[in-house]
């Protein structure tokens, strides 16, 4: 069972070595005179003013990862939608669903009641 893995594993294999081989490759051949330019941070061709640490809200992490989340259920919800036509799992699938819709309004309103969704 084992062997039919084998192929997988030379390529991952082979990838990795490729990458280490290379990277190695550019560290010793390279040539290494760092300046205060290539040194300093970039910013889309305009030079940096101040500091390059600023503190951001929290707020706008949060509303990120509310973001990733919902986004990731509707995914799921999309990949349900498709094994849904599978006429052995229709009941299961169903229940399984309005389960998770439920877990999901829940912590919708969850967060609205929190005010996570208020900008400020």
């Amino acid at each position: 069972m084992l062997q039919a893995y084998f192929p997988v594993f030379l390529l991952l294999l082979f990838g990795v070595g490729f990458a280490v081989f290379t990277m190695l490759l550019s560290h010793f051949i390279g040539k290494k005179k760092p300046t205060p330019v290539k040194l300093s941070p970039y910013e889309c061709g305009i030079k940096p003013i101040g500091t390059a640490r600023i503190q951001f809200f929290v707020k706008f992490y949060l509303i990120a990862l509310l973001f990733l989340l919902f986004d990731m259920e509707t995914i799921f919800i999309l990949i349900w939608a498709v094994a849904f036509h599978d006429k052995s799992i229709q009941v299961f699938a169903l229940i399984e669903m309005v389960v998770f819709i439920t877990i999901l309004l829940v912590g919708y309103a969850y967060v609205w009641r929190k005010g996570a969704l208020k900008w400020r």
